[in-house]
């Protein structure tokens, strides 16, 4: 992994609160910052999610503190270990090496939970405290990236070195991106898409890197997106299925969302969202399904969101609505396998 000694040092200044406290004959009790829907705010200046000024208390001298104080303080210990050995750990794996410890959750979702209470705590996101979902999101394109993880220290990949790409995860999420040829980040929702513009050399014909998002882009997808933007100076583009959830799996990468709205860096405002848009379905008259009841209460939902208050965002939820059809990526592929990549993608990309 690259350098945690910062993590480390918060974590540890954490652990040093809490033993001063009972050292003095005190119980430890810490504030969180609250992640209550109703502290959550959309700071219209940074365009994305933010956490307001509310803040909670942990008390371990409350009976109804104890358990999620003590599963707290594990997590946070857990976490260091991790990082002092150069290891890393899956959402999963932390639920299930608690009970090694004596350590009991309900269930995955409250551990998940405890550790964002953590991430609130010392604001170092769970990337950076050795913490990774499993993989479900993949990168191709023309950039060398240099691995930083112990081992692998100043060895390059070249990201075209597999016809599948290669899966996002802890290794190359802390890679540093060296060099690049490419001009363009395209983002796209679905496997067989990203497959598809990789075998058709769409990665060479528009100079770009190529993200497979996999639905609803993981957190780790969308950090290491925003730093190849950063760094590399990139614009991206997103190209998701014609859908009330493909606009939105758009617009977390670019507003940022909710559940993680305590963590910086992860929205990408200059983002764009280049379709498929209801305008598409129209123009290009493809096969589509009616939309059903939920993906219509979705629109509904959507058009009161704070991340679609402006005309532009309100005119594309009101054009679904008026068609009230939606369609997949895939379906170009009736005009011939290569149209997407001939016809659309220029029109869009330019």
């Amino acid at each position: 992994m690259s350098d945690m000694s910062d993590p480390i040092k918060s974590l540890t200044e954490l652990g040093k609160k809490i033993l001063s406290s009972i050292e003095d004959g005190h119980f430890p009790r810490i504030e969180i910052p609250a992640r209550s829907t109703e502290n959550i705010v959309f700071d219209e200046q940074t365009e994305q999610f933010i956490l307001g000024d509310s803040r909670t208390t942990r008390d371990s001298s409350n009976s109804k503190h104890i358990r999620s104080f003590m599963q707290l303080m594990w997590i946070a210990s857990f976490s260091k270990r991790l990082l002092e050995s150069g290891r890393t750990s899956s959402l999963r794996d932390l639920y299930y090496s608690s009970e090694a410890f004596g350590v009991r959750f309900k269930d995955q979702a409250e551990s998940d939970r405890l550790l964002s209470d953590l991430e609130a705590l010392i604001e170092y996101p769970r990337e950076s405290l050795g913490f990774f979902p499993e993989e479900h999101s993949s990168i191709y394109g023309k950039v060398i990236m240099r691995y930083t993880v112990k081992g692998y220290e100043d060895k390059e990949v070249d990201l075209t070195i597999s016809p599948d790409g290669l899966p996002i995860g802890p290794a190359l999420l802390s890679a540093s991106p060296v060099r690049t040829d490419a001009k363009l980040i395209l983002a796209v929702e679905s496997g067989g898409m990203f497959s598809r513009l990789i075998e058709t050399r769409c990665w060479e014909r528009f100079d770009c890197i190529l993200v497979h998002l996999g639905g609803q882009a993981p957190r780790s997808t969308r950090r290491l997106m925003r730093r190849l933007h950063d760094e590399l100076h990139l614009p991206v583009k997103i190209f998701t299925d014609g859908d009330p959830w493909g606009m939105h799996i758009a617009r977390v990468i670019i507003a940022g969302s909710a559940n993680a709205a305590h963590i910086r860096d992860l929205a990408i405002p200059t983002a764009e969202w280049i379709g498929v848009n209801a305008d598409d379905i129209v123009r290009y008259n493809l096969p589509c399904e009616d939309m059903n009841n939920r993906d219509l209460k979705r629109l509904d939902e959507l058009s009161k969101d704070s991340r679609y208050l402006s005309d532009d965002w309100q005119s594309a939820i009101e054009s679904f609505r008026r068609l009230r059809k939606k369609a997949e990526q895939q379906a170009f592929s009736r005009f011939g396998i290569d149209f997407v990549v001939d016809e659309y993608l220029p029109t869009k990309i330019q």
